[in-house]
């Protein structure tokens, strides 16, 4: 059980298992629906799965040390990476940078598998946030991979959207369960595959529509929220000369609650802005990837700047 405190938004004593069902509907679908000429490929992701899957129940029913749950998450990584081979092996020319060095790819890949698991574990904080913002990722990069004819990848991002789908019927206001480690840990694994594959994947994709022309860019514009909100609050954290895994209420979500909206009014804004955003990474290929990230940041920069303000004039009043 979830018991309200000083950093949380509910208010009820609510039960924090939610992410079992969301790990049982992913699993199921995917051994179901998944062709056996495929499904080779995907045992070492289904491997990384239930390791979260078992630390972060384990965390859920009895807390654990920060060190163990960070432990299975890296366990996770070297998996993928390492046998499955989900890395990032070019840059693209961004920052002059083609391919990289072996040691550089494995480095670069497995730290982005803990951020981007993270992140989703740090924007986890009110009613129906995480799963609908995973739900758009993992639709979008579906859709994506089932266009380059990828189907075993498109089946892991449906698969996920449907345990998303019947877990939110039950996550929205008045939530009556919340996802916990054992979910967000599972959303934020699943996003990582799909946004490292589907930078990869252009390495060696023709010239359809499906190309994107700054494919690192674009993966970040996909998941900004989540990726932006954690390095914010870490670099909040660290000018405070606090540890970046001090927990506050400096998330995004927390500053648009501040400024007087709803859980379910938040997320709608968040999911809004998520959306504009990839509509926007699409226009805006062309700029290359360098370019493009700068604009990103910028945007997510004054979005976040104005709900700031908000909540402060909000506060004071």
């Amino acid at each position: 059980m979830d018991v309200p405190g000083e950093r949380t938004s509910h208010t009820q004593v609510t039960p924090s298992l939610g992410g079992i069902a969301i790990f049982a509907g992913t699993i199921f679908s995917i051994i179901m629906w998944t062709p056996f000429k495929y499904f080779g490929d995907l045992q070492y992701i289904l491997c990384a799965f239930i390791i979260l899957f078992l630390i972060g129940a384990k965390d859920d029913i009895d807390p654990v040390l920060p060190y163990q749950k960070f432990g299975a998450q890296i366990l996770s990584a070297l998996i993928l990476v390492f046998i499955a081979n989900i890395r990032i092996t070019s840059f693209y020319g961004m920052f002059g940078i083609e391919d990289l060095p072996y040691i550089a790819s494995i480095l670069l890949s497995i730290f982005t598998i803990l951020v981007i698991i993270n992140s989703f574990n740090l924007i986890d904080g009110i009613n129906g946030l995480s799963g609908s913002v995973a739900g758009l990722i993992s639709v979008v990069f579906g859709l994506w991979f089932y266009g380059v004819d990828k189907i075993e990848l498109s089946i892991v991002a449906f698969a996920m959207v449907g345990a998303i789908v019947a877990f939110l019927k039950y996550n929205f206001t008045p939530a009556k369960i919340f996802m916990g480690d054992t979910g967000s840990l599972l959303l934020g694994l699943v996003c990582a595959i799909l946004a490292i594959q589907f930078i990869e994947m252009h390495r060696t994709l023709e010239d359809t529509t499906y190309a994107t022309q700054a494919a690192p860019a674009v993966a970040f514009g996909i998941l900004l929220l989540p990726l932006y909100d954690t390095l914010r609050v870490f670099a909040i954290r660290m000018a405070k000369g606090k540890s970046p895994f001090s927990p506050d209420r400096n998330h995004i979500h927390h500053l648009i609650i501040d400024s007087g909206f709803t859980h379910m009014q938040a997320t709608g804004i968040l999911v809004v802005f998520c959306i504009a955003v990839i509509g926007l990474v699409y226009k805006l290929q062309s700029l290359g990837s360098f370019n493009l990230l700068v604009v990103l940041l910028a945007i997510a920069f004054v979005f976040s700047t104005v709900w700031y303000f908000l909540a402060k004039r909000k506060r004071t009043s």
